[in-house]
């Protein structure tokens, strides 16, 4: 039960959200024993934003949440393909773009938890 939020300064087409959409649900698999099939996905773009004290240049903020827990390599495997993507996708450097992970055992979904 991946969820994973992108906001950014960056405008977001229906083109490029679908982009970071399909890469987003290739990148989940980083996580052991997670996939597109349950990934959900939310892009926030032209948000006001401010790194180091400035707004001069893209900036975004991933979070990512999951059902259960996953090891630090992946975690990192999964931030370095998220900057990428945003690098690629929407002009975000890496070196602007943070990436939070929360894990929870308990998620709800179709009006029960599993």
């Amino acid at each position: 039960m991946p969820y994973i939020h992108v906001s950014t300064t960056e405008a977001i087409s229906e083109a490029k959200a679908d982009a970071v959409k399909a890469r987003l649900g290739k990148a989940i698999a980083l996580l052991p024993g997670k996939s597109e099939t349950y990934l959900m996905v939310r892009l926030d773009g032209d948000c006001d934003m401010y790194f180091q004290g400035t707004n001069d240049a893209p900036v975004a903020m991933c979070e990512v949440s999951v059902f259960g827990k996953a090891n630090h390599d992946a975690c990192n495997a999964l931030t370095a393909e998220l900057c990428t993507i945003l690098s690629e996708e929407l002009g975000v450097p890496p070196a602007r773009c943070y990436v939070k992970f929360v894990f929870t055992d308990t998620w709800g979904f179709s009006g029960g938890l599993f």
